[in-house]
C-alpha cells in the first residue's frame, strides 16, 4: 500500500478524512467539550413518564412528545427492540404499552393490539425482567409479594462480606441502594387503568414460579428470598427505621453537583422514588435538583418528539474528538485543542470517591464519563484522557503534567489483583450477585475487561512505562484472554472487533512486534470477518451467541474503523486495509459524516446496547487520519 502523506495529498481518502475533519470540528462546544446524543431504548422514555405519573408532576405536554417518540420506535410486528434491527423484546414491549396507555391510546388500537398479542405470546407481564414488574408494582399492576426482597439492612453489611453493597458494581449500587427504600415501603399509587390485556391468564396473572433445585445456586437464592420475605413481615422497626436513615443519607451524599446520581438514569429516577418515600417533599432542594437534572438528558427532535438519554457522555466523546483530530493532522496547538484540553483539564476529578473504599490509600485523580459525576470516576475515560492530553501542546504544561501524572498514578493504583482493570472498581469480581434473584437484567459487577485493560496498556506505554512491571502484567492478560479464534471480547463495545480494535493498537504501543503471534491471529480474524462490502460490522447478538455473530453484521462505520485500527498497527498494507478505507470514503456522507443506525455501543453485553451518535464520526477520522498519515500523533508537540 502506497501511504499518502502530506497536507497536498488529493486520494479519495484525504478528502473524506478533510470533510470529517471539518465536521468533527464543527460540532466542538464553545467551552471546548464534544458530545454526541447517547441512544438506548424507550424503557427510559416510559420509565421517565411513569416516574413523573408515580410523583404527580406528569404532564400532558411530556406526555405527548414522549409517547410520540415511543409510537415511532415500535416495529411493524407491534414490539420494541433495544438496538436496532434486534429482536422483538417483552419488557420493552411491556414498558413501551404502558406509557402509551398513560397517553391515552386504548388497548383497541391496532399498534396496542399488537403490542398485547406479543406480550401474551411471550408469557404476559409474569415473564417480564424484574425492573419492569417493580415499575408495575408501584401502581398495583404487580404484587410487591411475588418480587424479590431487598432488604435496606444491606447497607449495614462490612465492606469483607458476601454481598455488601461494594460487591456490586458502581452502576447497579447506585440503583440497588434506592431500591432497598422502595422495596421496604412497598408503595402503591392507585393504577389509572387495569392491564388485564397483558395477562395470559386474567383468571391466574401471577402464577407462582417453580423453585430451582436446592443445590444449585438459583435453588439457594430463591430459599433465601422466601426468608427475606418473612423478615420483611417482621424486621425489628427500629433497626429497619436506621437501615432507611442510613439509605437515604447515602443516597443524598452521592448527588452529583447537577442533581443526577452517577450521571445515569436509573440511579436517578430511583433514587428520587427513594427520597420521596423517605419523605422529601417535591420542593425540597434535593428533589427539585434531581428532576431538574433530567432537562439535560432530554432530546427534542424536529418533529415535536421527546426521547431521553440514558446518560451523557461528554468527557469520552471529546478525548475520543481530540485524539482523532490529532491523527487526522491537527497541529498540536490547534486552538481548538488547546480548548479541549483546558476544558478536560477543568473536569479532572480530585475529591475520593466509591473507589476509595477498596482503595484507601490511593490518592484522587481521573476523569468520569459525563459532566458531573465525581463519585465515580473511571479507568477507561481516564486512560483516554491521559492520551489525548499527551498530544495537545497546552500552555500551561505543569498544569497539564500534573493532570497526567494523577491520572497515571491512580490508574495505576486501580490494578486488579489478575493485573487487569474494570472500568470503575478494583477486583469487583465475586459471582454472588449476579446469582440473586432481582439481578435479572444486565450485568451488576466490574470485572477488568480487555477492552479497558488495552487502553491502560496503551496510556501507560505512551507515557513512557511500556516496560513497567505492572504494564507488564496487564500485556499478560491480554495475551492470555485471547480468544481461541485470535478476537478479544468487547465488554464496552460491541463486541469482538471492538475488544480487538482495542488491544491490538495496544499491544503494539507497548513494544509487541507486528510479528508477534497473537497480532497475527487477531489480524487474520479481522480479515476473515471482513464483510464483501469491504466494512466490518458486529449485531449486538454475538453477546448472546458468539458462534453465530462475533464479527458478524452490517458494515458499519465506527466498527470499521476499529478493525482498520487494528490492521494497520499490526503493520497490514494489503487488500483488507484499502477496502476498509474505500468503503469509508464510498459510504461517507456529504457533510462528512457516516450513517451508523446500529449500536456499536454496550451498556450490559446483550441486555442494555447504545448508539453513540459520535462513535460514527471520531473512530473514522482516526483510521483514516492513521491511514493517511501513518502511526499515531503522539508527544505533545510533536
Amino acid at each position: 500500500m502506497q501511504v499518502p502523506t502530506g497536507p497536498n495529498d488529493s486520494s479519495p481518502a484525504a478528502a473524506a478524512l478533510a470533510r470529517a475533519t471539518a465536521h468533527l470540528l464543527s460540532l466542538q462546544d464553545t467551552e471546548g467539550w464534544w458530545k454526541g446524543d447517547l441512544e438506548t431504548n424507550v424503557t427510559m422514555d416510559a420509565e421517565d413518564l411513569l416516574l413523573r405519573q408515580f410523583l404527580g408532576i406528569r404532564t400532558e405536554e411530556q406526555t405527548a412528545a414522549g409517547a410520540a417518540w415511543i409510537r415511532s420506535q415500535q416495529r411493524p410486528d407491534g414490539t420494541w427492540a433495544t438496538f436496532h434491527g434486534g429482536p422483538p423484546e417483552l419488557s420493552a414491549t411491556v414498558e413501551a404499552y404502558v406509557a402509551l396507555r398513560l397517553a391515552g391510546d386504548t388497548p383497541e388500537a391496532a399498534h396496542m393490539r399488537a403490542a398485547a398479542e406479543f406480550v401474551r405470546a411471550r408469557g404476559g407481564i409474569a415473564a417480564t425482567r424484574v425492573f419492569t414488574r417493580i415499575w408495575l408494582a408501584l401502581f398495583g399492576w404487580w404484587p410487591w409479594e411475588e418480587l424479590p426482597e431487598l432488604p435496606p439492612e444491606l447497607i449495614f453489611l462490612p465492606s469483607w462480606a458476601p454481598l455488601n453493597i461494594y460487591d456490586f458494581g458502581c452502576w447497579a449500587r447506585q440503583t440497588i441502594v434506592p431500591l432497598t427504600v422502595v422495596s421496604a415501603n412497598r408503595p402503591v399509587r392507585p393504577a389509572p387503568f387495569a392491564l388485564t390485556e397483558l395477562h395470559t391468564d386474567p383468571a391466574d396473572p401471577h402464577p407462582a414460579r417453580p423453585l430451582a433445585p436446592a443445590h444449585t445456586w438459583d435453588g439457594l437464592f430463591q430459599r433465601l428470598d422466601r426468608l427475606m420475605h418473612v423478615y420483611h413481615r417482621y424486621a425489628l422497626r427500629p433497626l429497619r427505621r436506621l437501615a432507611l436513615a442510613r439509605a437515604g443519607r447515602w443516597i443524598t451524599e452521592r448527588q452529583e453537583a447537577d442533581g443526577c446520581w452517577g450521571g445515569i438514569q436509573p440511579p436517578a429516577v430511583y433514587s428520587l422514588i427513594a427520597l420521596h418515600l423517605l419523605g422529601y417533599p417535591l420542593d425540597h432542594p434535593v428533589m427539585k435538583a434531581g428532576l431538574a437534572s433530567f432537562d439535560g438528558f432530554t432530546v427534542h427532535t424536529e418533529d415535536g418528539r421527546r426521547w431521553m438519554e440514558a446518560c451523557q457522555s461528554p468527557v469520552w466523546d471529546t478525548c475520543l474528538a481530540a485524539i482523532a483530530l490529532r491523527d487526522a493532522g491537527l497541529p498540536a496547538d490547534h486552538p481548538a485543542l488547546v480548548d479541549a484540553a483546558d476544558w478536560m483539564l477543568g473536569e479532572e476529578i480530585t475529591v475520593k470517591g466509591d473507589w476509595s473504599v477498596k482503595r484507601p490509600g490511593l490518592a484522587p485523580g481521573g476523569w468520569a464519563f459525563e459532566f458531573h459525576n465525581d463519585t465515580y470516576p473511571d479507568i477507561d475515560d481516564t486512560a483516554e484522557v491521559v492520551l489525548a492530553l499527551r498530544r495537545i501542546a497546552h500552555p500551561d504544561t505543569e498544569r497539564l503534567a500534573g493532570a497526567v501524572r494523577r491520572g497515571v498514578e491512580w490508574n495505576l493504583g486501580m490494578q486488579s489483583r489478575n493485573g487487569a482493570w474494570g472500568a470503575f472498581d478494583v477486583d469487583n469480581t465475586s459471582r454472588l450477585p449476579n446469582k440473586l434473584p432481582f439481578c435479572d437484567f444486565g450485568e451488576v459487577i466490574d470485572p477488568p475487561s480487555a477492552d479497558v485493560t488495552a487502553h491502560v496498556v496503551e496510556m501507560l506505554a505512551e507515557v513512557g512505562l511500556a516496560h513497567d512491571r505492572r504494564t507488564r502484567r496487564g500485556i499478560a492478560w491480554l495475551l492470555a484472554n485471547q480468544e481461541p479464534d485470535g478476537s478479544w471480547f468487547g465488554r464496552w463495545g460491541t463486541n469482538y472487533v471492538y475488544g480487538t480494535g482495542s488491544v491490538v493498537p495496544a499491544l503494539i504501543a507497548a513494544g509487541l512486534t507486528p510479528s508477534h503471534p497473537a497480532v497475527r491471529r487477531a489480524v487474520r480474524w479481522l480479515e476473515d470477518r471482513q464483510n464483501p462490502d469491504g466494512g466490518w460490522g458486529e449485531d449486538m447478538r454475538s453477546y448472546e451467541d458468539p458462534a453465530g455473530w462475533a464479527g458478524r453484521g452490517e458494515s458499519t462505520a465506527s466498527q470499521t474503523a476499529w478493525a482498520l485500527m487494528a490492521l494497520l498497527a499490526g503493520g497490514e498494507d494489503g487488500e483488507a486495509v484499502e477496502r476498509g478505507v474505500r468503503w469509508l470514503v464510498d459510504t461517507q456522507l456529504p457533510e462528512g459524516t457516516w450513517d451508523e443506525p446500529q449500536f456499536t455501543g454496550t451498556g450490559f453485553p446483550w441486555d442494555f446496547s447504545i448508539n453513540y451518535h459520535l462513535y460514527r464520526l471520531v473512530f473514522p477520522v482516526t483510521a483514516l487520519g492513521r491511514y493517511v498519515n501513518g502511526t499515531p500523533l503522539g508527544g505533545g508537540r510533536r
